[in-house]
């Protein structure tokens, strides 16, 4: 059999970095020559004993194998052919991405070795993530170093990707609130810390650790907001970004200072904040240094509301009363809510519309909409 269908060489999405490297290592694996180059045409395009390794995610299961037109024997032309195919395949990978929410932005090919960059921050020790699972769905998440501002050291980087890791296994979960020890934020990275992985590879290799947890922390099913009470500084301020949410408190600020260490954002701050303020304010943001109280914050967008309080613990229970408005109903239906808005946010439109309609369909005809229609058939 001929690959008619790899003769056709589609252009790279660009909106799927990479999407045209996974087109060859899918047409490898399934020991076709074809990705040798365009215009080549082979025999032999049947799935291959790697092709589980080309497909973000592991194996391809029945339901995601090419269909029957595109298998052995099809005599659907060349070109309609690979359109088909790439439509399926990038499909398919952009779903794997929104659904494995511990896929890495890096690997080894971009010099990423997790475990080795794990053992490297964990030398320097101080402070802690502590996370608390409510029974009302909502969890509290603690950034635990008030003697040093609750700056990160390089075990509480450690920690935090620990603490992702439960509530993505936190079935039960439908908000998260994110706030600091000693009615402060976060000051950023320890800069002792900072000191000691000052060479470049180090710097990139804390990089990449934190822009996969902060990604995989904004990808959480969970509806997310950052308490802002004190100072969220640097790599502080960053972290209020990787929320749905931002709420401040009377005296707080949040500042982006990374221009004074000679320094951009790293851990994912920069990207997120275009997305949230617009290119324009955020460029105010990062190349002024600016200082963003609470007044300015809720102009620009940047938050959504002023709490009354600064004080520690009424301000926490302030923010859970705010939460608990989008966070009311079945858990099943507010991280529905929450994993549609992210494949609207993150997938190009017609893959977020296929998403949309698989997340509908886990709801549909499900308890919660069972018992909304013998509650109230219509609205009133």
């Amino acid at each position: 059999m001929q690959c008619e269908a790899l003769s056709y060489r589609p252009q790279a999405s660009p909106q799927l970095p990479g999407a045209q490297s996974a087109f060859n290592a899918l047409c490898s694996a399934r020991g076709c020559p074809a990705a040798a180059g365009p215009g080549t045409r082979a025999g032999g395009c049947g799935p291959g004993p790697e092709a589980a390794a080309a497909v973000p995610g592991g194996a391809l299961s029945p339901q995601h194998r090419p269909p029957p037109l595109l298998r052995r024997g099809s005599s659907v032309p060349g070109p309609e052919m690979a359109l088909v195919l790439w439509k399926n395949f990038l499909q398919i990978t952009m779903k794997r991405i929104l659904q494995q929410r511990r896929l890495s932005l890096y690997n080894g090919a971009h010099g990423y070795e997790e475990e080795l960059i794990k053992k490297k921050l964990q030398q320097f020790s101080g402070g802690s993530i502590d996370l608390s699972k409510e029974d009302n769905g909502i969890a509290i998440l603690t950034l635990n170093n008030p003697k040093l501002m609750n700056a990160f050291t390089g075990t509480m980087m450690v920690e935090l990707q620990e603490r992702v890791t439960e509530l993505e296994n936190w079935k039960d979960g439908k908000g998260l609130i994110i706030h600091g020890a000693g009615n402060t934020f976060c000051s950023g990275s320890d800069l002792n810390v900072v000191k000691e992985i000052s060479n470049s590879q180090d710097g990139m290799n804390m990089c990449m650790f934190m822009q996969n947890t902060l990604t995989r922390l904004m990808r959480l099913p969970l509806i997310s907001v950052a308490l802002v009470q004190g100072k969220a500084f640097g790599g502080g301020a960053e972290l209020t970004t990787a929320c749905d949410f931002r709420l401040m408190t009377p005296g707080s600020e949040i500042r982006f200072v990374h221009k004074h260490m000679g320094l951009v954002p790293g851990w994912g701050g920069g990207a997120r904040l275009v997305r949230i303020v617009g290119s324009g304010a955020a460029l105010q943001l990062l190349g002024g240094a600016a200082r963003v109280d609470p007044e300015r914050a809720l102009g620009m967008g940047l938050s959504e509301e002023t709490l009354p309080s600064s004080d520690g613990t009424r301000a926490l229970a302030q923010a859970q009363a705010w939460l608990s408005q989008y966070t009311e109903g079945p858990a099943a239906v507010i991280r529905a809510v929450k994993k549609v808005v992210t494949a609207g946010r993150e997938l190009p439109l017609e893959a977020a519309l296929r998403t949309e309609k698989d997340i509908f369909g886990t709801v549909w005809g499900g308890p919660a909409n069972l018992q909304a229609l013998v509650r109230r058939p219509k609205h009133k």
